[in-house]
């Protein structure tokens, strides 16, 4: 079926795909009023249906992630890495710097921010590998199972959706959309109801992924104004925060990639890089400098140990709220990352691409995981503050009490206290703009999936799904908190699992048939 299109002055207002577009808004419309109106039994759902994917599917999760890292490093060092995306002629649009902060903003963000302390001291507590709680065993099971969380999995499958939506576009002259990646799978059904399934599904993960993103930073929002200012923790003060967000979001999706996306990202990455260098200075900073190096050593040592470990044999529950519940969330946002990623990568070899996506993200995220959760450690192991108690009673609160005791924790004297006031609304903003950055490019992406894979789709749409993130994020909020957010996750991540399977098929076809030997 053909785009339906409005124009009015010779401009164009609005352009998509009535299926796609009207299914999708239909799920989520249902979806926010039966948040509104059956509140209580939405999230006793939630906790059934999160039990029962995670109990069912988690050895899925587990397994589709690992096969994804596979063959990404298989692509890297096969025949196919020299193929420059866009044909042998085509130059990169954006710079390293420019391209890697959009990388790390989009694809990371808020979720780094809100987990970066309180993942490490939640494990030091619960070990998931069987060691004493609070011990250093713990300690350091818990900062290399931080790392599988945020590490080369995740990157692998961005990477994998984003390296074939740039390929089928910019090779094979096809729409960037989720659909023409199977072409080599379904033929000329991607344009029929097959193809509207698959950008339906794509559309629903994105934005529930994304959604999941603005609940989780507007919870951490909200506990930083409280612990700096006082202001209460409620459900009804996070939905203000998500509709004051979306709106600084609107005005960036209007602005466009080159001027709002783009320079928000830039912004980000330099506001973010003030924050760890004042954490690695003011905090314990050999303790963190070796803490990176060991850090990444057993993360490498235990790997396949970690990436392949169901809880087998020791029949407990742990992973269901971690790991299955990260590789769904990963799963879900990788039509938004891997598309958002697709459209700013134009001219990079798939050998680049895929090791920019892969290693260089990877090795900031390891950065930033040594410096905060290596100085929480060093504050529950050595200083004078019960920090892990503290973040499990508040988890979104954990990255300001971490901030604000950090100094007296590491032995310095009157420490300046408007020094430690600027650090906690430095991380705020920081929080609020990777809000808004995961929010605007969410945005673009869904709008570029239900216009068909037009590359610039018009603004008023964007708009509509912007308004809509805010909105099934505060639904999301409302009838469950967290639980709901983390099933949102893992439930659009398993259908599109399934999908990634398919891609990794349908893109390896494509590259053997393009690339004879």
């Amino acid at each position: 079926m053909k785009n339906w299109v409005y124009k009015k002055n010779n401009r164009t207002l609005l352009d998509f795909n009535p299926w796609v577009f009207g299914i999708s808004s239909l799920v989520i419309l249902f979806f926010v009023v039966a948040s509104l109106v059956y509140l209580a039994q939405l999230e006793e759902a939630f906790n059934e249906i999160q039990s029962w994917i995670a109990n069912s599917a988690g050895w899925f999760f587990v397994l589709t992630t690992n096969v994804i890292l596979a063959f990404m490093f298989y692509l890297i060092f096969s025949r196919y890495a020299g193929i420059r995306l866009g044909g042998t002629g085509a130059r990169p649009d954006f710079s390293y710097p420019a391209w890697f902060a959009m990388l790390f903003s989009a694809g990371m963000g808020i979720g780094l921010l809100f987990y970066s302390v309180a993942e490490p001291m939640y494990h030091l507590l619960r070990p998931p590998h069987g060691a004493e709680p609070g011990s250093v065993e713990a300690a350091q099971d818990a900062v290399k199972t931080t790392f599988l969380h945020w590490g080369l999995h995740a990157w692998a499958i961005y990477a994998l959706v984003g390296l074939a939506l740039a390929y089928f576009a910019f090779n094979r002259k096809q729409p960037l959309s989720i659909r023409a990646i199977f072409y080599p799978l379904l033929g000329e059904r991607i344009h029929g109801p097959w193809g509207h399934a698959i950008d339906i599904l794509a559309t629903v993960a994105t934005l529930f992924g994304v959604a999941t993103s603005l609940g989780l930073g507007a919870s951490q929002v909200n506990a930083g104004l409280n612990h700096l200012f006082d202001i209460p923790q409620s459900s009804l003060m996070q939905i203000l925060i998500i509709l004051g967000i979306t709106a600084m979001a609107t005005l960036s999706v209007v602005a466009g990639l080159d001027k709002g996306i783009k320079r928000l990202s830039e912004f980000n990455m330099a506001a973010a890089l003030v924050l760890l260098l004042f954490v690695l200075l003011v905090g314990p900073t050999l303790f963190i400098l070796n803490g990176m190096v060991e850090n990444i050593g057993q993360y490498l040592n235990d790997f396949f140990y970690l990436a392949f470990w169901t809880e087998t044999y020791t029949g407990g529950s742990w992973q269901n709220g971690w790991t299955v519940f990260y590789w769904g969330w990963w799963i879900a946002w990788s039509p938004f990352v891997g598309m958002f990623i697709a459209r700013i990568s134009r001219g990079r070899t798939i050998r680049e691409f895929v090791s920019g996506v892969l290693l260089v993200p990877t090795l900031l995220t390891f950065i930033w995981l040594s410096i905060f959760g290596d100085s929480a450690m060093f504050i529950e192991l050595f200083g004078n503050a019960e920090l892990a108690v503290q973040v499990e009673q508040n988890l979104a609160q954990s990255l300001f009490v971490f901030l604000e005791i950090l100094p007296e924790s590491v032995g310095w004297v009157d420490f300046p206290a408007w020094l430690m006031m600027a650090a906690g609304l430095l991380a705020t903003v920081v929080i609020v703009t990777f809000f808004v950055t995961s929010s605007d490019s969410g945005s673009l992406v869904i709008d570029i999936i239900t216009a068909g894979g037009k590359a610039n789709p018009p603004v008023a749409q964007r708009i509509f799904w912007a308004l809509t993130e805010g909105v099934v994020a505060a639904a999301l909020l409302m009838s469950g908190g967290l639980t709901a957010l983390q099933t949102a996750a893992i439930a659009t991540g398993l259908p599109f699992a399934i999908i990634l399977i398919m891609l990794i098929y349908s893109l390896a076809k494509s590259l053997s048939e393009d690339s004879p030997r």
